[in-house]
């Protein structure tokens, strides 16, 4: 039990070294920033905080050297993902915290979680003077949280193919592209950084367009779709996308965080001609259904209320934000309270909805996945079917994703169980807000918004928020960014081990 505890730890701790030396590592973008715009305090911040990880990330590979010559079993690939995450939060918010920008460490590590889990809800105070070295890490961090951090490691630092998918599939994707998962993982970054460019460029010819000079234009154009690609939400400015006041810019960020909320796998079969894809896909299907009817939904409570002064403004506003949420990017284009001054309880309700149902699996987007929802309404049709026809007529049913697939016992109970978890733990969600004295549909929507990684704020977000609700919410994005099951063994296997000394 001893050598199977020491071969554990040796395991978990090699690679989680190798993650945190990607995390290390990656803050050479943020610094050169710095540099640039000669900002010499955050520069050296990130020296500082790129030296810690290093430093630490170099000590576990050297002390867990052993692990990498050992089988990674199913539980070991788990719990790196969802500890790698957990203490990335950490790390991350060195540069945060020192910035300044931040009333405490507990706020810095809260925003460092809402980006790599592309949440985009932020406790960052005066964003409208932040330094641009902080910008870059904010929205650079949103861009490596869509990917993922083991994606990263898979990619640069780890080459060995044994145990990879373990820990690839710790971090809530199933997906391959390609038949070897390292590949895998490069054909994920390489349609990234693809897209990354052909955004940047639009978004920067679009700031421009709109009056922001050359350089600033620029970086808000990567930076905002850096947001857009990864779900994110994260803007460099206090008003979001309102800042830019320009339909052109709505215009584009809409297309940009759709696209992002597809499955990889569907990007990649696009890419290789297989275009019927996008019409054959029960996710797309899914996705295209319950943005119809919750964006009808929507403008029918605005227009009731008459919140805007034409349909015009009605669709322009309600169908950028149900679509927002429904991506679960979380960016808006009006302010934060007036959610709950002017929208009324039908609008919410149907953005509640859209947060919680989500975007596609194997993509950048949180909530419950339209390939879920399909799957179960699909056993919800074939129960119908048991009940109404006779045996001899019930045919197999199929479900096309990226391929026609059998719709068997298995699929469906795991749909519901993704599905019941992520009820539950927006229950838990809406009970903490309601505890601390905020309105039952307040609570209900920024809980919605945290379960679904999404960043569409009520106005219960901020800095004086309690400390309590702040870690509530940090252990709702991490275990819902997962899908609850990496972190499900990583905490059993904390109850197991501390169990067992217990009892002796």
């Amino acid at each position: 039990m001893q050598d199977s505890l020491y071969n554990t730890i040796k395991i978990i701790g090699y690679y989680i070294g190798k993650i945190i030396t990607v995390l290390g590592l990656i803050q050479v973008l943020p610094l050169i920033i710095s540099l640039i715009y000669r900002e010499w305090i955050i520069a050296f911040n990130f020296i500082t905080s790129m030296s810690i990880s290093l430093i630490l990330g170099a000590v576990l590979i050297i002390i867990c050297n052993a692990g990498k010559k050992r089988k990674i079993e199913w539980n070991h690939g788990m719990i790196i993902a969802a500890f790698s995450w957990f203490l990335g939060m950490f790390l991350c918010a060195i540069p945060y915290y020192l910035s300044g920008n931040y009333a405490s460490f507990l706020d810095a590590c809260f925003d460092v979680m809402s980006g790599f889990t592309t949440t985009g809800l932020v406790l960052i105070q005066d964003l409208d003077h932040v330094s641009n070295g902080i910008n870059m890490w904010r929205h650079f961090l949103t861009y490596l949280g869509g990917q993922g951090m083991v994606v990263l490691a898979l990619t640069f630092l780890i080459r060995s193919t044994s145990g990879s998918y373990r820990m690839y599939v710790g971090e809530a994707k199933d997906e391959k592209l390609l038949p070897n998962v390292i590949n895998t993982a490069k054909a994920i970054w390489y349609i990234s950084v693809s897209y990354l460019i052909v955004g940047t460029l639009a978004l920067w010819i679009t700031g421009m367009f709109i009056g922001l000079p050359a350089d600033r234009a620029f970086l808000h154009g990567l930076w905002v779709f850096m947001a857009a690609w990864s779900t994110g939400g994260f803007a460099p400015q206090t008003q979001n996308i309102l800042y830019y006041h320009s339909t052109w810019f709505e215009i584009a960020t809409v297309i940009f965080f759709v696209i992002g909320s597809f499955n990889f796998a569907l990007h990649y079969a696009v890419w290789n001609k297989n275009r019927k894809e996008i019409f054959k896909n029960i996710e797309i299907q899914s996705f295209t259904i319950t943005a119809t009817f919750l964006t009808i939904l929507t403008i029918a409570g605005l227009m009731k209320l008459n919140v805007y002064p034409d349909f015009i403004a009605t669709f322009r506003k309600g169908f950028y934000l149900l679509i927002s949420g429904h991506t679960t990017t979380g960016f808006m284009n009006i302010y934060a309270r007036q959610f709950f001054t002017e929208w009324g309880n039908m609008a919410l309700l149907a953005v509640i909805i859209s947060m919680l149902i989500g975007g596609s699996a194997a993509s950048t987007a949180g909530g419950f996945k339209g390939l879920r929802m399909g799957i179960i309404f699909k056993g919800f049709i074939r129960e119908i079917k048991r009940i109404l026809l006779p045996e001899s007529r019930i045919q197999l049913d199929k479900f096309h994703h990226i391929g026609d697939v059998i719709l068997e016992e298995k699929h469906i109970r795991s749909a519901m169980f993704i599905v019941l978890a992520y009820i539950l733990t927006f229950a838990i969600g809406t009970l903490g807000g309601v505890f601390f004295g905020y309105p039952l549909s307040s609570a209900a929507f920024e809980s919605a918004s945290v379960t679904g990684n999404v960043g569409l704020s009520i106005g219960i977000t901020e800095p004086s928020m309690p400390n309590t609700l702040k870690i509530i919410y940090i252990v709702i994005m991490w275990v819902a960014r997962l899908e609850f099951m990496s972190v499900l063994a990583l905490l059993a296997n904390l109850f197991y081990r501390m169990r067992r000394r217990w009892l002796r």
